[in-house]
């Protein structure tokens, strides 16, 4: 097991410092750099010594006019692949006052996300249930536009 760095594991403690003032904060590691939680919403990320917020298309812009760059990587076949997650400004780093405007842009994010993730499931969960629905009685084998005994 390879030793996380020191400067990794400060710049953790660091966003997770900068991130308490909206809720208990909580790190992961995960592909090399860690996952930041708010309660149990998916927040943040660090990568490349970096920490990056979670940024829907409802909050890109702001980052953007902030300055702030996308979290990219490349795949195995050279193609680029872009999350919906954006660098902190450099002034959001310096302390949670500076950080909270661009943390709760982050959380609402991850709400919105939760949100539609929530619907889309009940959506497919109702489909579902249509679909097992028997034929009502004497209807059977007959769909919409279909005369029976055709």
């Amino acid at each position: 097991m390879v030793a996380k760095s020191s400067a990794a594991s400060g710049l953790q403690a660091h966003a997770l410092e900068l991130l308490a003032p909206l809720g208990p904060a909580r790190a992961r590691r995960m592909f090399g750099g860690a996952g930041i939680y708010l309660d149990a919403h998916f927040v943040a990320l660090i990568a490349d010594d970096a920490l990056y917020l979670r940024a829907d298309p409802v909050a890109q812009p702001a980052f953007q006019a902030a300055g702030s760059q996308p979290f990219c990587y490349s795949t195995k076949d050279g193609r680029r692949t872009v999350m919906a997650y954006w660098s902190a400004p450099e002034a959001a780093m310096e302390s949670p006052a500076e950080m909270r405007p661009w943390a709760l842009l982050a959380l609402e994010s991850a709400l919105r996300a939760a949100a539609a993730k929530r619907t889309a499931t009940a959506r497919k969960a109702q489909a579902s249930v249509r679909q097992a629905r028997p034929a009502p009685a004497g209807r059977a084998g007959t769909g919409k536009g279909c005369k029976a005994g055709a």
